[in-house]
């Protein structure tokens, strides 16, 4: 299995902000970073998205230069944060971000996904996402991609906004 794995851009949300499943509009530096992005991308056949409109701009663009198919994959989507979406991190309340801390894998009492729930949906999407295919994602999609995979730093791998990193 060879997947390269491509972080979105810029997203048009301020900094410090929890924001997994909100489907926001991507920062006026779109048009420049994605070329930058798109110029780095190796060959593939097929671009995988996930359903969010700051990969699926990206994504469209991908196609559109490796002349690949562009599929929505759902499975690829960021976690669900429920109460916390939109809300800035420093303003989460302490005891619930301890909680996670304490049970990382299982702390679901925001109202969304635990981390067990977005790793499993991963292993899907990777069992579901052909071979050599481009997939633009999420922050935390990547991370449980590298976690499964033993890769980069697993849960502590960070990836920059249009950053890329590919697994074999």
């Amino acid at each position: 299995m060879a997947l390269t794995l491509v972080r979105h851009t810029t997203p048009e949300v301020a900094k410090g902000t929890c924001y997994g499943r909100t489907d926001l509009a991507l920062a006026e530096s779109f048009e420049t970073e994605q070329k930058d992005v798109v110029r780095r991308l190796p060959e593939a056949t097929r671009i995988v998205s996930s359903p969010l409109w700051r990969c699926r701009q990206l994504a469209a663009r991908a196609a559109a230069h490796v002349s690949g198919e562009l599929t929505i994959l759902p499975h690829w989507i960021e976690m669900d944060f429920g109460a916390w979406e939109r809300t800035p991190w420093a303003d989460i309340p302490r005891d619930g971000l301890d909680a996670w801390a304490a049970d990382f894998l299982h702390y679901d009492g925001h109202g969304g996904e635990s981390v067990a729930m977005l790793e499993a949906r991963i292993r899907h999407a990777l069992d579901a996402t052909p071979d050599k295919s481009i997939v633009v994602t999420h922050s935390g999609c990547i991370r449980a991609a590298c976690a499964i995979h033993g890769v980069y730093d697993g849960w502590d791998t960070d990836i920059p906004f249009g950053g890329a990193i590919t697994l074999s």
